[in-house]
């Protein structure tokens, strides 16, 4: 009996591993899908720049859509239990991402911020799934690590770059980006579904960031109203979409390649500060948002 439970354990760990190393190739579906995410996650961001309050911003838009993921969890059913630290966990670091986002946005522009937070986020992932998933970059990923930090160096530069502070918490946030994203692709190939992973995830996200709100202003978050509400609620339901298919996305193809293509959201996010947020559009913004994107594309294509 002692050597057949040694030989079950050897191979439900091997399972296991193959579970956490799950790679494929992307299709055109899936990439088709990042890149609506992608637009999704630009729009929203926009919303949350724009606004008045934006941490109240944030707060809503997660509980709008962590009510909207409610029926979906309930009727799916939770996540295998392997996956339920890695959903707790991305729920967590998810908090850190919404504080550091904020304070980005408190004097920075969408157009010098979001490039800086989210282009740092593939290279960290690619990194961090090398790291912890064995997905060793080959040497398009390498390129494109070398464009995305040019980039984001050419972003922090120069006259009309943005101040350290903005600068320091739009990294932080890429940061935290790259965390939770290693963190769900960890656990939704660990889940046996991706879909109730991704439901789940969005809930207790959508319930733990309204709660850090209630903790840190001492009050709850006031319900939506105006033309300012049906905007932040409408960015809750798309973005819980995108980034469930994000998350889904994850449980088929590599997590570096995920991010990078998620982050083409940079182009969009150049486009809508430039012409709806009407921020300047400088020649160092343009170089520094094309080397990011150009670098996403490398590490997708890895």
């Amino acid at each position: 009996m002692g050597w057949l439970s040694f030989g079950q354990a050897r191979r439900n760990r091997r399972q296991f591993s193959r579970r956490l190393h799950r790679k494929a190739e992307m299709s055109p579906v899936v990439v088709g899908l990042l890149l609506a995410s992608a637009l999704i996650h630009a729009i929203w961001n926009a919303i949350v720049r724009n606004g008045k309050d934006r941490f109240w911003s944030i707060a809503v838009i997660c509980l709008v859509g962590a009510v909207a993921a409610l029926p979906f969890a309930l009727v799916l059913g939770p996540p295998a239990r392997p996956s339920w630290p890695y959903l707790i966990l991305s729920a967590l670091l998810q908090i850190g991402y919404s504080l550091f986002l904020v304070r980005a946005y408190r004097d920075g522009e969408l157009s010098s911020v979001y490039p800086i937070a989210r282009g740092s986020a593939p290279l960290l992932v690619t990194l961090g799934a090398a790291l912890v998933a064995g997905e060793l970059p080959n040497t398009a990923a390498l390129i494109g690590i070398v464009c995305v930090s040019s980039g984001i160096l050419s972003l922090t530069l120069g006259s009309n770059r943005p101040d350290r502070h903005s600068a320091i918490a739009a990294f932080a946030t890429g940061i935290f980006i790259a965390s939770y994203m290693v963190v769900d692709g960890l656990g939704v190939r660990l889940s046996e579904s991706a879909p109730s992973y991704a439901a789940w995830q969005a809930v207790a996200a959508g319930v733990l960031i309204p709660l850090s709100f209630v903790i840190i202003r001492r009050r709850a978050p006031g319900l939506p109203r105006g033309k300012e509400g049906a905007l932040v609620v409408g960015a809750g339901i798309l973005g819980t979409l995108g980034y469930c298919i994000a998350v889904w996305a994850m449980s088929r193809s590599a997590m570096g390649g995920v991010s990078a293509i998620r982050e083409t959201s940079i182009l969009f996010a150049a486009l809508i500060g430039t012409f709806v947020l009407h921020e300047k559009l400088t020649v160092q913004k343009i170089i520094g948002a094309l080397m990011v994107t150009i670098g996403v594309v490398y590490l997708a294509a890895a």
